[in-house]
């Protein structure tokens, strides 16, 4: 037992199901033993969470869904020399089918370090790449090794990296800035916050050598402040980085100077486009302009400006340590490397992955991510996030890369993928994302404030079931106007959701509009909801959930549903275990 340690994953992911109480027992116990307990971040088994790793002279065994009695018969089982067999998730059939296809390059050290230890990372070579560049490469060398990698920007755009790089190296002004846009704001997207929280030192070396490459002397990390966690975690590790004079003057005792500090955003999603976040840094309201100039001409305070994403950074020093034809190697057509997704929805194994370029839609949701929970058929997924674009599952045999996922009409985006089943509603779905865009809109351009607003309402009225034919011609030139004219990815994409949804599923829209029917049971006002007097057993489950006390009926008899009280909530679907409950 002298050698033992117990390794808590500390994301967010892993407090939200309760790792922080495991960690506190932990902490508590092992006071009056030789037992060492430390911390990680996500490892990104999310679905498996809260997750403990037991390190017994150099072997390792990884328990999943660990709560605080499960936590005590770990103790007792290290104690006893004989560790519980039940919850061992490294020999999951589940666990191995979702990370045997998977690659971690930018996930590297996520789940395997202590991201509040500079010790850790420096144990998994960490800063040998800036230390390499400075001593053996020129800043030209540096640029010509990230072009040959093919690395791509990873927010969105899918901009080559050292080509980007090589604009603001050429800038004419001494004074230049680097920035990471950590502003992750999409629904159901957490790759960035999951690095910055696992890995932010990764993010930061990057940087470090972003900055040699460019002649870049400060920078700033652009991070929500709703992630208070990866906000924490980046100012420790900007405080280790100084006291080690890795930021500063005089970098590893070099004629470099670099100064970093972190940035946090108020949660607007239009923030997460270039010139918004630069005005936001600048202490203004976060609001596009036109380009040009470009930021590498005219950035922060009108200095030249770099902008890259977190997922772009922590890449570049693998890059740099293993080399550009190994990171090319993982090649598919024009894209290059690895992708990080968010895996989200209703999806059995939820969580974060990284594959490499290639993969198809269908390997990434049905083998890593196992289907759907239920078993229910899947219906799409929906990409990139919020203003991106729905593919149908009968194009799930689309490969993951750049090219082949516009060509669908979508984008790869940041990498949200949101798994629907065939109880999702593709107007609802459009309607909500749409929603979003629209109440995130900075106001500034007439046809994103106002063209959204009016496609919204359509949306609307659309699943109210008071839509008309002529409305799907209306959308479809008001999603056209808004594409066109707004300055900024906002609103350039915004559309994305109805176009795609027009296009791969224009017959629920039908439905709606000429039949007044929403087949998948959601829209309000299209829906009944009855309970079926053969299969109700009158077990009362549904009176005990109805908000609204619309159901009456005694136990052991059948029960009935009010109508005009009923507010299609579906509370009493989801709690009968007979499907006596029917939405029609």
């Amino acid at each position: 037992m002298t050698d033992t340690r117990i390794i808590v994953g500390l994301g967010s992911c892993g407090i939200a199901a309760g790792a922080e109480s495991v960690h506190e027992y932990l902490l508590k116990v092992s006071k009056d033993s030789d037992i060492a307990v430390g911390i990680t971040s996500c490892v990104g088994v999310c679905f498996a969470e809260p997750i403990v790793e037991v390190v017994q002279s150099g072997n390792t065994v990884r328990y999943g869904y660990v709560d605080v009695d499960f936590a005590g018969r770990i103790v007792e089982g290290i104690k006893a020399d004989a560790l519980p067999e039940e919850n061992r998730i490294m020999y999951d059939s589940g666990v191995e089918a979702y990370l045997a296809r998977q690659v971690k390059i930018a996930l590297q050290n996520c789940g395997c370090i202590d991201p509040e230890s500079i010790e850790d990372y420096l144990s998994a070579d960490g800063y040998k790449a800036i230390e390499k560049v400075i001593k053996e490469l020129s800043p030209r060398e540096v640029i010509d090794l990230v072009k040959d990698s093919g690395l791509r920007g990873r927010g969105g755009a899918g901009f080559l990296t050292g080509q980007k790089w090589q604009f603001l190296a050429g800038a004419g002004e001494q004074k230049r800035y680097l920035v990471c846009n950590a502003d992750e704001g999409d629904p159901g997207a957490f790759m960035d916050r999951s690095i910055l929280e696992g890995d932010p030192h990764g993010v930061i070396e990057g940087m470090l050598i972003a900055a040699y490459a460019t002649g870049a002397q400060h920078g700033y990390i652009y991070c929500r402040a709703e992630y208070p966690l990866a906000v924490k975690r980046l100012n420790l590790a900007i405080g280790e980085c100084k006291k080690r004079s890795l930021l500063g003057d005089n970098i590893l005792g070099r004629d470099m100077s670099f100064h970093l500090q972190v940035k946090e955003g108020a949660g607007a999603f239009v923030c997460g486009e270039e010139t918004a976040l630069i005005a936001s840094i600048e202490g203004k309201r976060g609001m596009p302009r036109l380009r040009p100039p470009f930021p590498a001409e005219a950035g922060i305070d009108g200095y030249p400006t770099n902008i890259n994403n977190v997922e772009t950074y922590v890449n570049v020093p693998k890059i740099v340590l293993k080399g550009a034809s190994w990171y090319s190697g993982y090649a598919y057509g024009k894209s290059y490397g690895t992708k990080v997704f968010a895996l989200a929805g209703k999806v059995k194994r939820g969580g974060l992955i990284e594959v490499p370029m290639g993969l198809t839609i269908r390997e990434i949701v049905e083998e890593i991510g196992g289907g759907t929970p239920t078993g229910r058929p899947i219906k799409a997924v929906q990409m990139g996030g919020p203003a991106c674009g729905c593919i149908p599952y009968r194009m799930f045999d689309t490969p993951i890369d750049y090219d082949s996922i516009n060509a669908t009409g979508a984008i790869m985006g940041s990498g949200g993928l949101v798994v629907m089943d065939d109880e999702s509603c593709m107007i609802d779905v459009a309607r909500y994302f749409l929603a979003f865009t629209q109440n995130e809109s900075c106001g500034k351009c007439t046809f994103c404030r106002i063209g959204t607003k009016r496609m919204l309402e359509i949306l609307t009225r659309i699943s109210e079931g008071k839509g008309k034919e002529s409305d799907l011609d209306i959308l479809d030139e008001l999603a056209h106007h808004v594409s066109k004219t707004s300055l900024c990815g906002l609103g350039q994409l915004a559309p994305n959701p109805v176009l795609t949804t027009m296009k791969y599923f224009r017959n629920e829209y039908e439905q709606h509009i000429k039949e007044g029917v929403c087949a998948a049971g959601v829209c309000k006002a299209l829906i009944t909801i009855r309970i079926s007097e053969e299969k109700c057993t009158g077990c009362t489950a549904c009176v005990r959930v109805c908000p609204v006390d619309a159901i009456s009926g005694e136990r052991k008899e059948k029960h009935t549903i009010d109508p005009d009280i009923c507010t299609r909530c579906r509370v009493c679907f989801d709690a009968c275990k007979f499907e006596a409950i029917e939405v029609v």
